[in-house]
């Protein structure tokens, strides 16, 4: 059973159409994330969710009661939604563990609701602190616990982690998700982050002026997008034009084989072809078979790196993920060989704003 079921979903401000029939259900005890870029209507979608905006047509249940359509709008606190905001909100005469006891009941308090959940989120210990002693990060951990204590149906995280440097997000993510998976909670998160999505989500659903686009699990939405701009949206994505004949996409980069169902029907012609950079193949050197190209730009991860690769052919810029442990690291002005590993998707429109 879905604990959030949006249904057909619109929302108006005046001229601008924020939500145009959205769709979404979250399973009981599933994190789902809803990813866009700014201004697609996420936002928006939580603060209907949440009670705080009304809703022009459509219906939201929430473990399984209605509690928005055009006629009915349940008020945010007979809802029992908890909201994380961006930035804690904690109150700052409190203590962490008043904090955290906030609209909990006598007895909840007394069974020890409080201890339970900051142990969750990894604070043990800090009840005792007061706001202004704690860190960004261990204050965003109190914020999840207190909306974790009253054993919501829902927890929407709304960009939780954006105002926090990169070296505490990640741990920081990850620690959230164990601690929703550990209280068996169920989540959403609206974020614009697609590497935050990807990890945290059992399911994400991609968000594009109003509408919910594509819908399903993190490898599903990076290995299958539905369309180009999802597909340049969600990761690094190389975009090529292509001629598609007998399941074989024409390109720069050579003859790719296509794989799959996409958006691209089964008739031959003019296509967008999807690479993700991993699939591009380079080499010290340009040989029979490869397409010759030269290194413009090495962006170092640690772990991996980026190349930019200007094509002989066309003068066209791809991009390559290598992970070379071999000591020598190609530089800007190398000359390389290129190839593509395996089968392509291929998508017959070319969205505004992508290639």
């Amino acid at each position: 059973m879905a604990n959030l079921a949006v249904h057909a979903v619109h929302k108006r401000y005046g001229a601008v159409r924020a939500l145009s029939g959205v769709a979404l259900a979250v399973p009981s005890g599933q994190l789902s994330a809803v990813l866009g870029p700014s201004g697609c209507g996420k936002t928006t979608l939580l603060r209907c969710v949440a009670g705080f905006e009304r809703v022009d047509a459509g219906e939201i249940e929430v473990g399984g009661r209605l509690v928005a359509s055009a006629g009915r709008q349940l008020p945010p606190e007979r809802r029992r939604v908890a909201v994380v905001p961006q930035e804690g909100a904690l109150f700052p005469h409190l203590s962490v563990g008043d904090n955290v006891a906030y609209g909990l009941g006598r007895a909840a308090r007394r069974a020890g609701r409080v201890h339970e959940v900051l142990e969750l989120v990894g604070l043990a210990g800090y009840a005792d602190r007061m706001p202004h002693e704690l860190s960004g990060g261990q204050q965003q951990r109190v914020a999840v616990a207190r909306a974790l204590a009253p054993r919501p149906p829902l927890v929407l995280l709304d960009e939780p982690f954006s105002a926090l440097d990169a070296g505490l997000r990640a741990d920081l993510r990850r620690d959230v998700r164990q601690a929703l998976q550990a209280d068996g909670a169920t989540a959403v998160l609206v974020t614009h982050d697609q590497g935050e999505a990807l990890s945290m989500a059992d399911q994400v659903a991609v968000m594009r002026d109003g509408v919910i686009v594509q819908s399903g699990t993190p490898a599903a939405i990076y290995g299958r997008p539905t369309d180009a701009w999802v597909a340049d949206f969600v990761g690094e994505a190389v975009l090529l034009p292509a001629t598609v004949a007998a399941g074989v996409a024409r390109t720069v980069l050579g003859e790719l084989a296509l794989t799959g169902a996409t958006s691209l029907d089964q008739r031959d012609g003019a296509a967008t072809v999807l690479i993700r950079p991993e699939q591009v193949a380079v080499l010290a050197d340009a040989r029979s078979g490869q397409v010759a190209a030269t290194v413009t730009r090495r962006d170092f991860f640690g772990h991996d790196a980026l190349l930019s690769l200007r094509l002989d052919e066309g003068e066209i810029e791809v991009a390559a993920r290598v992970f070379d442990r071999s000591g020598h690291a190609l530089a800007p002005g190398e000359r390389v060989g290129v190839t593509v590993r395996g089968p392509v998707l291929a998508y017959r429109e070319q969205p505004a704003g992508v290639g």
